[in-house]
C-alpha cells in the first residue's frame, strides 16, 4: 500500500501539469510562441523554451547549440516586422515526448515592402519538471517555382531536340501548342517553362534548372541540368 501511495504522490506533479490543458494544446501554444520569438528576435522567450542540450538545425542545414541560438538572436530593427504563423499542424505523443510537424508561413515587412516565405519544421518536445522543452528541431525552406516568361517561338524552336548525358540518361524536348515539353528516357512528357532566355525549369520541381549551352555562333549545343549547385551536362544529338 505504501508503494502505491508513493507512486500516486510522485505522479501528482506530472499529472497536474497536464490537467489544465491537453499536451497537444500546450505544445502547440509553446511552438507558436517559439515561432513568434524567432520572428521578433526575443532571446528571453527562446531561452525559456529551449532545452540546454537541444539539437537544432535551421533551414540552411546549420546545427546550433542553445547558446549559439541565443547569442545570434537580436530584436527586429526599427521599420521591420516579421511574422510566422503555423499551419498544417501534426502531433504525436509518446510518453513524455511529443513530435510535431507544421508549416511556418512567414511575412517579412521592411517599410512598405512585404515578402513571403514558408518553412516546414519537425520539432521534438519533452515534458520535464519545469514544463515542456524543445529538445530537437529541423527546418526546411519551402521552395517555389520561379515566375515563367513567354519566349518568342523562334527561341523555343532552338531548344527542340534530343539531349544525352550518356547511354543511361536521354532527354527529348518537343514543342506543343502550349509550349515546351520534355521527357526523360522515354517517360511521360512534362511541361517545360522558361525562367529567362536559356534557363528552363519543370513546374513543380523548383530545385532544378536546365541551362542552355551555345557555341560561338549561338547554336544550341546542349544544356546543364543543375540541381542545387550540382551539374550534369547533356549534349544535343544531331538530328
Amino acid at each position: 500500500m505504501r508503494r502505491a501511495a508513493v507512486f500516486l504522490l510522485l505522479a501528482v506533479p506530472f499529472a497536474s501539469a497536464w490537467s489544465v490543458t491537453s499536451p497537444e494544446a500546450e505544445v502547440k501554444r509553446l511552438s507558436q510562441q517559439f515561432s513568434d520569438a524567432s520572428a521578433s528576435g526575443d532571446a528571453a522567450t527562446l531561452g525559456r523554451l529551449l532545452d540546454d542540450r537541444v539539437v537544432f538545425m535551421n533551414e540552411n542545414g546549420e546545427l546550433s547549440s542553445r547558446a549559439e541560438i541565443l547569442a545570434g538572436t537580436q530584436p527586429t530593427p526599427a521599420g521591420r516586422h516579421n511574422e510566422l504563423v503555423q499551419s498544417d499542424w501534426n502531433f504525436v505523443l509518446q510518453g513524455d515526448t511529443a513530435v510535431t510537424s507544421f508549416t511556418d508561413n512567414g511575412s517579412f515587412t521592411m517599410g512598405s515592402i512585404v515578402t513571403h516565405a514558408s518553412f516546414k519544421s519537425i520539432e521534438t518536445w519533452q515534458h520535464k519538471k519545469d514544463g515542456w522543452k524543445m529538445i530537437a528541431s529541423q527546418t526546411l525552406a519551402v521552395q517555389n517555382d520561379p515566375a515563367a516568361v513567354t519566349l518568342p517561338a523562334a527561341d523555343l524552336d532552338q531548344y527542340i531536340g534530343t539531349y544525352s548525358a550518356g547511354m543511361a540518361a536521354t532527354v527529348k524536348i518537343t514543342r506543343t501548342p502550349r509550349g515546351l515539353e520534355s521527357s526523360t528516357n522515354g517517360g511521360a512528357a512534362k511541361a517545360l517553362d522558361a525562367e529567362v532566355r536559356d534557363v528552363l525549369f519543370t513546374p513543380g520541381q523548383p530545385r532544378t534548372r536546365r541551362i542552355i549551352q551555345r557555341d560561338a555562333a549561338g547554336h544550341v549545343t546542349g544544356f546543364i541540368a543543375r540541381r542545387e549547385g550540382h551539374d550534369l551536362l547533356y549534349r544535343k544529338q544531331a538530328s
